[in-house]
């Protein structure tokens, strides 16, 4: 419900506080939502995904008067309510914004979204545009139609003065512009063709016809002839032949599982634990360590107060830097050699190793199955998920960066235990609703811990036991399925 703040500014803006209460206006808030977290779960929108939008579409409101849901930046995407974002006016204003929650919680904030431009990084296609790599990030501004197109010569001009390294503008409700040949060669590299395959499938499944080429969006903006049609009409054909995977997704521990047990433990733990300190000197300033230093804070606090080995007080802000690095450390230190699983270490470690992957001091570790099971998979068209205790960047670190290249091209999405602890059962549940899947046991969960196989089965999922040299014991007639190497999935 609208406060009543949100209220009187609605009043001034001519905006009735019906409309803010609709139906109309409530659905498009639990579609952003929702849309965020779909976006989380595929490894899309880099960082939170503050302002993301959608116009409400209500037949009874003239275009010109609807309202736009924005989402705040700053809030996990994975996190976000319906009642976290924000209403705009159709020219911008705010018109009703959320309330504050309590620490460790940010105060909400609207960013400011104009001009309009689609941002786009860390997708294959990209690295065929002129100028333009995989980690680059590929600026594309909207403009808004006009009654003729003549008259699009303004706002063309001024967008491309603005972004001048684009070779595209998008115009709202019309199309798209695009100059040179750079985006046709992006579109037909070899490695991208999977992205005509998901798409003819996506079109297939609609009951539409690729050989017509007003139901071609491929052709009619990037200019294809008729040989694109063919080979996906190709595709299709085979899509058709092949046999049914057995299952729509794949969820990955990484561990023990895709992972030898002895890189985490000889590797990434003592890296951790040997730069803590120096990592903590010389970021202590940023916005990034700040966060780190609070979560674990919270965590030591809940610590002492349970009682738990090895906590010690955190002393204040007031408190000299090194006295308090000096507590950090000792905590740190003690929740690695303790093993334990929680945000509040996995996050920092992942920054940590984040440096150590930049100056090529550490470099992933996969088993050499793994390889030839992704990229079999992601040739199936079953998508593969990454489930780990470890931080969503350390494990984009660890397959980004590992002994048989970047293989971040077969993964679809990473969780954490942001999503929750990987041995209860609610947080299969939460990857189950994420992936959209029809029947949780459309997911084949592998792990090496007989714990969060049990976690995942009652939560419906099918399950693998990973073993793998290094691996702990298992216990007797346990009743899962147990592979040596992921070929034989």
């Amino acid at each position: 419900m609208a406060t009543a703040a949100a209220a009187a500014v609605s009043v001034a803006n001519g905006v009735c506080q019906a409309y803010l209460e609709s139906k109309h206006v409530r659905e498009t808030r639990e579609g952003v939502a929702e849309l965020c977290r779909h976006f989380y779960t595929q490894g899309w929108v880099s960082g939170t995904g503050g302002s993301i939008t959608m116009k409400v579409h209500d037949d009874s409101i003239p275009k010109s008067q609807q309202l736009i849901v924005m989402s705040p930046s700053g809030v996990q995407k994975e996190r976000m309510l319906p009642e976290d974002m924000y209403l705009l006016s159709s020219t911008g204003s705010i018109l009703c914004a959320p309330s504050p929650k309590p620490y460790p919680h940010k105060p909400p904030k609207c960013t400011d979204c104009a001009p309009l431009f689609m941002k786009i990084t860390h997708m294959e296609m990209i690295k065929g545009i002129d100028g333009h790599g995989y980690h680059d990030e590929l600026v594309v501004p909207i403009i808004e139609n006009t009654a003729h197109e003549g008259e699009l010569t303004e706002s063309l001009s001024e967008a491309i003065q603005a972004y001048p390294k684009t070779t595209a503008v998008l115009v709202r409700n019309h199309g798209v512009y695009i100059w040179g040949d750079s985006w046709i060669r992006a579109k037909t590299q070899a490695e991208c063709n999977h992205y005509l395959f998901d798409a003819a499938i996506k079109l297939y499944q609609l009951g539409l016809d690729w050989s017509t080429p007003s139901h071609d969006p491929i052709q009619r903006v990037f200019g294809h002839q008729r040989n694109t049609n063919m080979a996906v009409n190709a595709a299709v054909q085979n899509l058709n032949d092949a046999p049914e995977p057995s299952h729509r997704c794949i969820v990955l521990d990484i561990e023990g599982t895709a992972t030898p047990i002895s890189f985490v433990t000889d590797v990434l733990f003592p890296y951790a634990r040997d730069n803590v300190g120096k990592h903590l000197y010389l970021t202590y300033d940023t916005e990034e360590t700040q966060d780190d230093i609070k979560l674990l804070r919270a965590q030591v606090e809940e610590d002492l107060q349970k009682g738990v080995a090895g906590a010690v007080p955190i002393p204040t802000n007031d408190a000299g830097k090194d006295e308090m690095i000096a507590s950090l450390v000792a905590n740190v230190e003690a929740m690695i050699n303790a093993d334990r699983k929680i945000t509040a270490l996995k996050q920092l470690q992942g920054h940590i190793w984040r440096t150590g992957f930049q100056n090529n001091e550490l470099e992933g570790v996969v088993f050499e199955d793994v390889l030839h099971a992704l990229q079999k998979w992601h040739a199936s068209g079953i998508k593969v998920y990454i489930y780990s205790s470890g931080s969503r960047e350390s494990q984009r670190l660890i397959f980004g960066n590992s002994n048989y290249g970047d293989l971040r091209k077969y993964l679809c999405g990473y969780f954490d235990t942001t999503v929750g602890n990987k041995k209860e059962t609610r947080s299969y549940f939460e990857i189950s609703q994420s992936l959209g899947v029809d029947e949780p046991s459309d997911i084949l969960f592998v792990t090496d811990v007989i714990q969060e196989a049990v976690a995942a089965k009652a939560a419906g999922l099918e399950l693998i036991i990973s073993v793998r040299p290094g691996n702990g014991p298992l216990p007797e007639n346990h009743g899962f399925k147990t592979v040596r190497s992921f070929v034989e999935i």
